[in-house]
């Protein structure tokens, strides 16, 4: 069962909105008139598409936007009667993942949505490979570390170090990070100064 989230300006563009969401599958609309409310009710009730009509409450849609999209990740589309190139970068910057012209059309809408959710998907990916090659650089970093410490406390060359962290690994059924760590640990702290 789909639903969606729409703020609007009107409640002619409000009924409006609803008959072609209804006629394109969303079972639940909720709505609100108010900004600061749209936060809210996104977050109680985790819809799968938000529209936001840009000339609500004077602006304050930008911030709402904001808001919603650093407590929950899901698609966003603004419509209004004129989105300037700033307002767009702008927009964008804050999470929208679709834009939309007055008056709205059926076929337009049902595009922009599946595009923004595609969009939202591929950003998740895109932050999840992001913070895996982040925690990659980190553990390549502490076993680097560990190399070195190995290197000076027992005068080995970067191969003998790497392949005595490996050996170890293999010996106790771990991997080259935990070897790592427990290095950085117990001789690291010998001298810290080696380990850093």
């Amino acid at each position: 069962m789909k639903n969606a989230l729409i703020c609007t300006a009107t409640a002619s563009e409000s009924e409006r909105l609803k008959i072609m969401l209804i006629e394109l599958g969303f079972a639940e609309i909720l709505e609100s008139t108010a900004a600061e409310r749209l936060v809210m009710l996104a977050v109680d009730h985790l819809p799968d598409v938000v529209i936001i009509d840009t000339s609500v409450s004077g602006g304050d849609w930008f911030h709402a936007l904001k808001s919603m999209r650093e407590k929950i990740k899901i698609p966003v589309i603004l419509f209004g009667d004129a989105l300037s190139s700033e307002l767009i970068d702008k927009a964008i910057a804050a999470g929208a993942g679709g834009f939309l012209a007055k008056p709205l059309r059926k076929e337009e809408l049902w595009s922009a949505i599946e595009v923004a959710a595609v969009h939202d998907h591929e950003l998740k990916e895109l932050k999840d490979k992001i913070t895996a090659l982040e925690g990659a650089i980190e553990n390549r970093k502490s076993i680097e570390r560990a190399k070195g410490v190995l290197m000076s406390l027992h005068g080995l060359s970067e191969p003998e170090a790497f392949r005595r962290m490996q050996k170890l690994a293999m010996d106790k059924r771990t991997t080259l990070l935990r070897i790592a760590e427990a290095v950085l640990l117990t001789e690291g702290g010998v001298n810290g100064s080696v380990a850093r």
